[in-house]
């Protein structure tokens, strides 16, 4: 072999024991949006089937791919969207077309002037429901989804 050639093979293969290897995305069924109305102060939660619409306000939403990483990888929850805003007279104007992230909700948001649309997650109703874990004897179970989250 040559003598130039061995640092950047050398460099290649200690590359390559660094870098994990990044887990294929889960596909999920189901996306989960929050929206804002603006006028009357309440956030609604919307639950929207991949290739499916669902109205909010004279907004249409329209998820075409919702993805995550398996439960053993760090969050990394995207999805594209289309967002319609139907008018009174029955025009249709696209809002909104682009990924959404459910980790950075800031970075690509719909702010529309009376409603607001985030993603917050992606979801498998047919997937396995997550592993209780045990307590100590006589406590009662402890569900994952209710605890508190630490913002640290």
């Amino acid at each position: 072999m040559h003598l130039s050639k061995r640092p950047t093979l050398i460099a290649a293969i200690l590359l390559s024991a660094v870098i994990p290897a990044a887990a294929e995305p889960v596909q999920n069924p189901v996306a989960v949006f929050s929206g804002l109305d603006k006028v009357g102060g309440k956030i609604t939660t919307l639950e929207v089937e991949v290739g499916e619409t669902i109205k909010f306000g004279s907004l249409v939403v329209r998820p075409r791919i919702c993805n995550s990483r398996p439960v053993t990888e760090e969050p990394n929850t995207t999805s594209f969207v289309e967002i319609d805003d139907e008018k009174v007279d029955g025009t249709v104007k696209r809002v909104f077309t682009g990924w959404m992230f459910a980790e950075s909700p800031a970075l690509n948001a719909l702010e529309h002037p009376v409603y607001d649309i985030w993603l917050t997650g992606c979801k498998d109703p047919a997937a396995p429901a997550p592993k209780m874990e045990k307590g100590p004897e006589g406590a009662a179970p402890v569900d994952p989804e209710t605890m508190p989250k630490d913002n640290d």
